[in-house]
């Protein structure tokens, strides 16, 4: 394979309604961002790859509403979707289409208007899959004790619920280790221009003020549901070279699934996870991302880390699937402020998915965060020590779907 660099990033505002653009104008504008950012006219860009999750914004194929938009009338275009791990997956797939040498310059973009849809956005584009479930679970003979049980659990919250609590039971965290969390991630969102819910000066006491939603989580601990778009373009390392000052490399990358989780396992197959923190799928594709990265001791080759976490106990539990604390030590690491922009081991600067998830970008914004680290573009949100490798993490569906990329400053 050739090797491939991100030469431009772009992205927009997020807000909880963008109702200054349509979705089309909104994806333009984070493309047209990255291009000007690569110095890439839009006739030269070869091939497109695009993703959000259609249900929550109400409209089918967008793309074919958008394209005219990005300037992608009349070449290759990829739609991908994963759930939450789309972004991921379609900087992945860029990577790929110009690591074949198919292509020389692909532009990656990835968006969600939640605002567009029914309110709530993200709830109602759910309804598709639940009302195909519930009627399998029917046909199967599903008791209807067991049928409230499953339909009911409360979407990526109720997920993400089990997961906190058989972390914390494994690893004797607390719940004031997810307010430390969730504190940390709004006062990074504060520098970041780009974020949604930003909070200066936020404290986990603040955060612990904030009503109890579903133990172990508070209001303070959910993520938005956020309006925005971001945009990268990858290209092949002749191109990268003459073009970029900095180009960031794709050095490693890999997206394995779970089994569905126990929500699903229980009356309606798989094998049954039953803890729901354990993530084979996470630690299987950081795994098969630092070989091929060449990355042999993650806690010391990797300086920066942008970890999907709509939820905060996330950010603890995947931080050390991708080897960066040993198992049960992230809640400590975070106690002595390794975690923060100025630590050891930051995660998170940008104030990732738990400030800002416009759901279908939101991880694709993980990869594009890393790319402004190692550039140095990251303005007030910049680490302050030199980034030479990093890694960024998507998640999907039942947190069953796991994409991870580690980018780097040297292409070997």
């Amino acid at each position: 394979m050739r090797n491939v660099a991100i030469i431009g990033c772009g992205q927009t505002k997020h807000s909880a309604r963008r109702r200054d653009v349509n979705l089309a104008e909104m994806v333009g504008d984070a493309v047209w961002n990255a291009l000007e950012d690569a110095q890439v006219t839009p006739q030269e860009v070869d091939a497109f790859t695009v993703g959000n999750m259609q249900g929550f914004g109400g409209v089918a194929q967008p793309e074919q509403w958008l394209g005219d938009w990005i300037g992608a009338a009349g070449k290759p275009v990829l739609r991908v979707a994963t759930g939450g791990s789309t972004g991921g997956c379609v900087a992945q797939a860029a990577f790929y289409a110009v690591a074949s040498g198919l292509y020389d310059i692909a532009v990656a973009t990835a968006w969600e208007k939640h605002s567009d849809s029914k309110e709530p956005g993200a709830t109602t584009g759910l309804s598709h899959v639940a009302l195909g479930n519930t009627i399998n679970m029917i046909n199967c003979g599903l008791s209807f004790k067991h049928l409230l049980s499953m339909t009911l659990v409360g979407a990526a919250a109720g997920v993400a619920c089990y997961q906190a609590m058989y972390y914390m039971y494994r690893s004797g965290s607390r719940v004031e280790h997810l307010d430390m969390v969730a504190a940390k991630d709004r006062r990074n969102a504060a520098k970041n221009k780009y974020a949604h819910l930003q909070w200066p000066g936020c404290t986990p006491e603040d955060i612990a003020k904030t009503e109890w939603v579903a133990y172990p989580f508070r209001y303070g601990h959910i993520c938005p549901a956020s309006d925005g778009a971001s945009a990268m373009v990858l290209a092949c390392e002749d191109i990268a070279r003459k073009r970029c000052k900095k180009p960031v490399w794709i050095k490693g990358l890999a997206a394995y699934s779970d089994e569905e989780n126990q929500i699903m396992s229980e009356g309606a197959g798989g094998i049954g996870i039953l803890d729901a923190s354990q993530q084979i799928g996470a630690t299987m594709s950081a795994i098969k991302a630092y070989r091929m990265a060449g990355i042999r001791d993650p806690q010391k080759e990797i300086d920066v880390a942008e970890i999907y976490q709509p939820f905060p106990n996330q950010e603890l539990i995947f931080a050390e699937r991708l080897g960066l604390f040993d198992e049960g030590t992230a809640w400590r690491a975070l106690e002595k402020g390794e975690t923060d922009i100025n630590g050891r081991m930051p995660c998170d600067p940008s104030g990732g998915v738990n400030a800002t998830n416009a759901i279908g970008s939101s991880a694709l914004q993980r990869i594009l965060e890393c790319a402004l680290q190692i550039m140095g573009k990251a303005e007030e949100h910049q680490v302050p020590k030199e980034v030479h490798n990093a890694v960024a993490t998507g998640w999907g569906g039942a947190t069953n779907y796991i994409a991870v990329t580690v980018l780097g400053d040297s292409p070997y």
